[in-house]
């Protein structure tokens, strides 16, 4: 929102310096996001007197002046038509930055002539569009006089006006705020209401239904005929110019004029162009509209117009059309003030891509009890400016209601804004900024105005008050700390934290998928739930959420592949989705490898990954999450998408936490991709919770100064039994001293009956309190030896 300072004045009666004003805005709020000042770039230039002017011995349209500086003469080469001897002048001498090229004059030579000077136009000066001739000063002015002391300069001020804050969208909202700051008085605003010499020939109605009255409530006009629409006086120039309008017409820039003195938008349709009454209604299909601004538009019935018995003359609270707008021979118009919905103005605006000054005002809220009066002073500035003749109003529709009663409870302010403020000043600051209070048992009771439709609580009285009060004076108050701070990640957050780091240093890329992907995809992996299709996806075939992080990482494996990279291994974190209700999906880590498990060495062949590289990740992963693998059943079985006989499952007790293995060829040909791929899904939320004490999943690190033994078992057992099983239970034989055990050789030939395994481990026993004696490690391989005969079945092998 921009205005010039001059123009706040007209409605502020006040003696603050401009520093004072610009800092009060900021205070209450409407932050200043600029300020030009013509007077800080003209300090160089000085009044001039044309002593004499010759025409130039080599240009037939130039001049040689010769112009009085106050204490010298200088030779100044001017081309302007209206360069005369006598005429008191704008000089810049050479050194001064002229504003509209940023750079110094410099003396130089026209046509064979020096030129000591320069003589200025307005639009030189940045000041104005005037360019036909140099600046003409009052003959009065008195020679060599600096130009900031004899021409008054208007600052001009540009603001920041937050969306709830429609009425500083008028300057006269803005001197409001100020004069409720203190600092100054605000003018009074006499409406005289103009009496009608006739009755309007063109009326007005709304043809609206009840479900869609709130389009247009409010629509106010009458007829002035009899007008001129010539040049608008200076003044009125002068302050749209200063905000960046150009100035058209008397009648489109008093129009202008009070879209910006009081945000009360105004049309003017030219009578002469007007068929029949005027009607605010909805678009009907097919209708178009040729707006101001030389573009049609196809209108829609969403959207409020202006019509007449042709059809759409102007679209409401947006833009005017070309056919009913008002041209130099303009000599009846029809003055329009109205009331327009924001939520269906601003809907317009954006489906046309359309954005106005009267949009912008509308779509925020204007004062719906303004309609009339401002019909009233538009009219008089018309009249005053234009000539004419009025007719008496012609109104449809009613004011809408906009009346609230709020009771303010002044121990609030304290408790809410942190400032102690006496009642009798916050019935002051309310008074100020146009509210009407009165006395109630609670407090105050407090009505807000028309124009301030953001008020609708207590709160926002409170927000008022400390607002003019000043945010500055709010004492600043540390919170409440703790002696400890609280841990700010909740244990489930440590665990991804922990489990993303470990699989990131196994050489796992981590990749962030979309949460969906195409249905017949996500049928594939175990999904196609209906009740988890999208009702407006992204795009076409990314339709369904996720069942699986799989699907989307062996996608992204694909996409690699075909780019060269071939030998590579992703993981993600999030969730898939079992179901569309509450607690139907679970936090997932996903991880894949492609490709080659190592690349090219001297030591032997590249081997393709297997399953047994998905498991090893999937552990580390388990670890990471604070659980001790040892826990956990490998079972022979999978899900559909995992290779049959070459991927497992891992279970704790029953439930199972984590698939892991070579994901299916099938799979793999429906998303066009080479294999071998192998992956791991570790569910997180199957986990169970991690515990605050040592235990096996999170034990306390207990050193021992003793050394560790080996001793190697070998068991002939069926070919059917896991080696887990085996595992399992040479650890369970002593939990106390043997701290790992592990597979070292597995034999299945000739040598042995049909139908059997010879397979070997590895038992590491580590003494913690003493050194074992031969009878201490020959109990403990006894027990070994029981143990897997008991869990398998099978035998000691000789």
């Amino acid at each position: 929102m921009k205005f010039t300072l001059s123009w706040l004045k007209a409605h502020l009666d006040t003696t603050a310096t401009l520093d004072e004003i610009v800092a009060a805005l900021t205070r209450v709020g409407l932050e200043v996001e600029a300020v030009e000042d013509p007077a800080s770039r003209l300090g160089g230039f000085i009044v001039g007197h044309i002593l004499s002017a010759d025409r130039h011995p080599n240009a037939d349209r130039l001049q040689v002046c010769m112009v009085a500086t106050g204490t010298t003469t200088l030779q100044v080469v001017c081309g302007a038509p209206n360069a005369r001897a006598g005429l008191k002048v704008i000089l810049a001498q050479p050194g001064v930055v002229i504003p509209v090229t940023g750079e110094a004059l410099k003396k130089g030579a026209v046509r064979g002539v020096e030129s000591q000077g320069m003589m200025c136009s307005w639009r030189e000066l940045a000041l104005g569009e005037d360019h036909h001739g140099i600046a003409e000063l009052d003959p009065a002015t008195p020679v060599g006089a600096a130009l900031t002391e004899v021409v008054p300069f208007d600052p001009m001020i540009d603001i920041s006006v937050t969306p709830n804050r429609a009425d500083c969208l008028g300057v006269r909202g803005i001197a409001r705020d100020l004069a409720a700051a203190g600092l100054g008085t605000l003018r009074p605003l006499t409406v005289e209401p103009v009496p009608g010499g006739f009755a309007s020939p063109i009326g007005v109605k709304l043809d609206f239904t009840p479900e869609t009255a709130t389009a247009c409530p409010l629509f106010a006009g009458r007829l002035i005929r009899g007008l001129s629409n010539g040049e608008s006086p200076q003044w009125l120039k002068d302050r749209l110019s200063a905000i960046g309008l150009r100035p058209i017409s008397a009648l489109v820039d008093i129009t202008n004029f009070f879209t910006f003195d009081l945000n009360r938008p105004l049309h003017v349709f030219d009578a002469g162009r007007v068929e029949g009454d005027i009607v605010a209604r909805l678009a009907r299909p097919g209708e178009t509209l040729a707006a101001l601004n030389g573009k049609t538009y196809a209108l829609d019935g969403e959207m409020t117009v202006i019509a007449d018995s042709t059809g759409p003359l102007a679209l409401g609270g947006v833009m005017g059309g070309e056919s009913s707008g008002c041209t130099e021979t303009t000599s009846a118009v029809f003055l329009e003030a109205a009331y327009f919905d924001p939520a269906r103005t601003a809907g317009t605006g954006r489906r046309l891509d359309l954005l106005s000054d009267a949009r912008f005002r509308f779509e925020r809220g204007v004062d719906p009890a303004f309609v009339v009066p401002a019909l009233e002073l538009a009219t008089r500035m018309i009249l005053d400016l234009c000539g004419g003749e009025a007719s008496e109003p012609v109104i449809a529709g009613t004011e809408p209601d906009w009346q609230k009663s709020i009771v303010l409870r002044p121990g609030r302010v304290a408790a809410l804004g942190g400032i102690a403020v006496a009642p009798e000043r916050q019935e002051a600051i309310l008074h100020a900024l146009g509210c009407a209070v009165a006395e109630h048992g609670d407090g105050l009771l407090v009505n807000p105005p028309s124009w301030r439709g953001d008020i609708s609580g207590e709160h926002d009285l409170i927000e008022e008050i400390v607002r003019i009060v000043g945010y500055d004076s709010i004492p600043a108050t540390p919170l409440p700390r703790p002696s400890m701070p609280r841990p700010v990640l909740t244990p489930a957050q440590r665990r991804v934290g922990w489990v993303r780091r470990q699989l990131a240093a196994r050489g796992l890329v981590e990749s962030v998928t979309w949460s969906f992907l195409p249905q017949a995809l996500a049928a594939r992996f175990g999904g196609g739930d209906p009740a988890l299709r999208l009702a407006n996806p992204i795009s076409a075939d990314l339709d369904a959420m996720r069942p699986s992080l799989l699907p989307n990482l062996a996608t992204a494996a694909g996409r690699n592949a075909d780019r060269g990279l071939r030998d590579f291994g992703l993981f993600e974190i999030g969730p898939q989705f079992d179901g569309p209700e509450p607690g139907q999906q679970r936090l997932v880590a996903a991880g894949l490898r492609a490709g080659r498990a190592a690349g090219r060495h001297w030591s032997g062949a590249p081997r393709p990954v297997d399953a047994f590289d998905a498991k090893a990740d999937l552990l580390v992963a388990i670890a990471a999450a604070g659980l001790s693998p040892d826990g956990l059943v490998t079972v022979a079985e999978a899900p559909s998408w995992y290779h049959p006989g070459r991927a497992g499952t891992l279970r704790l007790g029953n439930k199972p936490v984590a698939h892991f293995g070579e994901l299916h060829p099938g799979v793999l040909a429906e998303l066009g991709i080479k294999g071998p791929l192998v992956g791991f899904e570790l569910f997180l939320s199957a986990l169970p919770p991690l515990k605050a004490k040592p235990s096996r999943a999170r034990p306390l690190l207990k050193a021992s100064a003793f050394q560790p033994l080996e001793r190697d078992f070998a068991f002939v057992l069926d070919s059917t039994v896991p080696a887990e099983q085996v595992l399992r239970a040479a650890r369970n034989a002593d939990k106390a001293l043997i701290g790992d055990v592990t597979v070292f050789d597995l034999y299945e030939g000739s040598h042995l009956p049909a139908g059997k395994k010879s397979l070997a481990i590895n038992v590491t026993l580590q003494p913690t309190d003493r050194t074992l004696t031969d009878e201490d490690i020959e109990a403990v391989s006894a027990k070994v030896v029981q143990a897997v005969i008991k869990a398998s079945g099978g035998e000691l092998r000789g």
